[in-house]
């Protein structure tokens, strides 16, 4: 059932996308260019989504549990730290110079433009990238055991 629905709101999500223009990459590029020919259409369907979703999102959490899961699934990880800020700044220069994102991409994708073709296939291959980088075993936190050793000091003074 879970695969079902996501199928659906997947479908959903990409007629909005559709439907608001965000698929045509000329169209976010215009976004973009705010010393040029700016174009906000973005940031009204990036305004309207926040109206729509701000409420849900308020009438979710007091719920206290999703109505299709067993429990809301946080992040594991909530420290800003290189790699994500690093990951942000990838997505970022790649947004602005495809005009587009992964979602948008992948509509596009259905509809096999060829330049959505080579995104989707850079997509994966940092897809997978990703997972190989995130599979390799982390740098040592110094900071951690700088920090341990002191407490460690301090709790024997």
């Amino acid at each position: 059932m879970n695969t079902v629905l996501a199928l659906l709101f997947g479908l959903l999500f990409g007629v909005g996308l559709l439907v608001s223009g965000m698929t045509d990459p000329a169209r976010v590029i215009g976004f973009l260019d705010i010393a040029g020919a700016w174009n906000p259409s973005l940031a009204f369907v990036m305004g309207g989504a926040v109206l729509t979703a701000a409420p849900l999102f308020a009438l979710a959490q007091r719920r206290g549990r999703p109505l299709f899961n067993g429990a809301f699934e946080a992040p594991g990880k909530l420290r800003i730290d290189l790699r994500l800020i690093g990951g942000a700044a990838l997505f970022g220069v790649g947004w602005g110079l495809a005009g587009l994102c992964p979602g948008p991409a992948l509509v596009n994708f259905g509809r096999a433009p060829a330049d959505t073709w080579i995104f989707v296939t850079a997509m994966a291959i940092g897809l997978v990238l990703g997972r190989l980088f995130a599979a390799a075993p982390a740098a040592p936190d110094h900071d951690a055991a700088q920090r341990s050793a002191q407490a460690a000091a301090a709790a024997s003074d």
